[in-house]
């Protein structure tokens, strides 16, 4: 079956490229479409499409074709994983399009949808989501039924980067401050994220099983979530489960500026860090305590998350290997950690820009 790419030439016009195997010396063949317009081209390619369609059938509904493809995978996903498929789709997928017969749906109509949810105020990010959820249901029904793909060669919105609001230099170490002051479960857990980077969802799910102090270490084995349950009586419940990633686990050395404070509340194996009991509290607490102690300490709101930005930054500014602190981090690439978790402020690009020396 072809797939293709559309592009916008530099001489105005759009060219389609579909996709037709492979030459003798391995590379790829191509087939070219060329037009005034995104959308002849679409036509055209369209056109070219049906004639590659293969000669499957599949009468479902995408309804019923979400519901089969979704217990084909539920048994081998996380239950958070599952979960977020069930919300994205009966959310935004289900709505558009679960009583179209799945051989119905072409492209304009996933591009009208992309559009629709964009003005809904979703996020590129987001969208990219649902499609992506929408791809992979496809993938199956052509594996299944062996019919045409409208999914294939669909442009997913551009992911946009988001500015995540951060305390500057002088509001860390208000809040440091402030810490050191008022020293309980919720603000050792502050301490704990500014000083190591983990996750809110690391953090509440944290036992004192997973620190060691003698060895001065912080194991991360758990995280906890709040996840939908739209088919049961309660709408939600909340998880604990193995981290979003295998780096996701990892062993994280505990600096000694927090060493006291945990030394100060150690509890018993089995309690948790953020409560000194054997009953956890949730990620969204959490971030409401976190919020009173921000307006406590007279600074500006910011997300929990943030504190994980501001750990990263502090660790570029002091020199830490990028490969060793995306491991810190949990990240899978070090890509991650720089494109999304690095910050410099505009007082240190200054500094750094008084080091260039030219002779004018």
């Amino acid at each position: 079956m072809a797939n293709f790419n559309i592009y916008h030439r530099r001489d105005g016009r759009w060219e389609g490229r579909i996709s037709r195997g492979k030459k003798e010396n391995g590379k790829r063949k191509y087939q070219y479409v060329i037009a005034r317009t995104k959308e002849a081209v679409v036509e055209k390619m369209e056109d070219i499409r049906i004639n590659d369609k293969p000669k499957g059938h599949c009468t479902k509904t995408l309804s019923v074709l979400f519901s089969e493809w979704y217990r084909s995978v539920q048994h081998r996903i996380k239950e958070s994983t599952a979960a977020n498929y069930a919300m994205k789709a009966q959310k935004h997928i289900l709505p558009s399009f679960g009583d179209r017969y799945v051989e119905s749906i072409v492209q304009n109509d996933i591009y009208s949808f992309i559009e629709d949810k964009q003005n809904e105020g979703l996020s590129n990010r987001y969208v990219s989501d649902i499609i992506i959820l929408m791809k992979t249901i496809y993938k199956y029904a052509v594996r299944t039924y062996q019919i045409f793909n409208p999914m294939d060669g669909i442009v997913l919105p551009k992911k946009k980067s988001t500015e995540i609001d951060l305390l500057d230099e002088s509001e860390q170490v208000k809040l440091q401050k402030y810490i050191n002051q008022n020293q309980n479960h919720s603000t050792l857990g502050i301490a704990l994220s500014m000083s190591t980077g983990i996750r809110i969802g690391e953090l509440c799910a944290l036992q004192w099983k997973d620190i060691d102090l003698e060895k001065r270490i912080l194991t991360v084995r758990k995280t906890m979530q709040r996840i939908q349950c739209p088919t049961e009586i309660s709408k939600t419940k909340l998880i604990i489960t193995d981290p979003k990633s295998e780096s996701s686990c990892r062993k994280i050395p505990i600096p000694d500026c927090v060493m006291g404070f945990l030394r100060k509340f150690k509890g018993e194996s089995r309690n948790y860090v953020l409560t000194g009991a054997d009953k956890p509290i949730e990620p969204r607490t959490m971030q409401y305590r976190f919020a009173k102690v921000l307006k406590n300490a007279k600074l500006p709101s910011v997300h929990f998350h943030a504190l994980r930005h501001i750990f990263a930054s502090s660790c570029i500014r002091l020199g830490f290997d990028v490969k060793a602190l995306s491991e810190l981090l949990g990240h899978s690439s070090v890509e991650i950690t720089l494109n999304r978790y690095v910050h410099s402020s505009f007082e240190q690009k200054k500094e750094y820009m008084k080091r260039i020396k030219l002779d004018f």
